[in-house]
């Protein structure tokens, strides 16, 4: 899963991100709230990891841009050194998930942030076949199948397609997509996700017909939207 570290001791950034890679989690850390809200506006993260006493902006501050411009709920850990019981109430009133007082105890840490990861994204917990409306997906065996019928996928398409089903109505930013499915490879060209995408929908036939719509988010990524077919030609109609 995606994270992102706020923490303006870099000793600190440093453990926790070691301690999160560990577990399989790709992280990435920021010493300033300002340059996270920058890379928030433009990148999806799985969950973000909060100091509260940051020199520019607070984490506080950071958690209240959070809640009120990002739709998608995205979960969060404060992790800080105030024990107040007046500080835990006020960061779980502003919206926080979860609440950890320095020093941080690895095993804790990170038993804590895969708590929120699959209370948030239960499908991505999934070991066994996802089944969803028309479609399925065997992760062991990377084998798709739509309406029972076999569909033949690189290794890439079933990985894009299993990450955008798993995320279904959540925007994901490009450099989500492309850490996920092609990891950190700076040499892959932009256009090959494009590419991917094209032919993720045509082999799954995602289409309004079928009850499904994957779009570009302009200056942003791509999303996979279900509706119901039927329902938004009646509102199409009533219109």
């Amino acid at each position: 899963m995606r994270i992102a570290i706020l923490d303006d001791d870099n000793g600190q950034l440093a453990l926790v991100s070691t301690c999160l890679t560990s577990a399989g989690h790709h992280c990435h850390t920021f010493n300033k709230g300002k340059d996270l809200l920058h890379h928030l506006r433009r990148e999806s993260f799985d969950l973000l990891v909060l100091d509260w006493q940051v020199p520019d902006l607070t984490g506080l501050q950071v958690l209240e841009w959070v809640r009120q411009n990002i739709s998608a709920p995205v979960p969060v850990l404060f992790m800080t050194s105030r024990a107040s019981e007046a500080d835990i109430v006020a960061a779980l009133a502003a919206g926080a998930d979860d609440y950890m007082v320095k020093p941080i105890r690895r095993a804790e840490l990170v038993a804590r942030a895969n708590a929120l990861l699959r209370r948030a994204y239960p499908h991505q917990q999934q070991a066994e076949i996802l089944r969803f409306k028309y479609h399925t997906f065997d992760p062991h065996t990377c084998e798709a199948t739509l309406e029972g019928q076999a569909i033949e996928m690189t290794r890439k398409e079933f990985d894009l397609a299993v990450l955008l089903f798993r995320n279904i109505g959540r925007p994901l930013s490009r450099s989500h997509i492309m850490e996920a499915v092609w990891g950190r490879d700076p040499d892959v060209p932009s256009r090959s996700m494009d590419t991917h995408i094209s032919r993720v929908r045509n082999k799954l036939d995602l289409r309004p017909e079928r009850g499904y719509r994957l779009s570009p988010v302009y200056s942003y990524g791509y999303r996979l939207e279900e509706f119901n077919p039927i329902e938004s030609g009646q509102s199409a109609s009533a219109a």
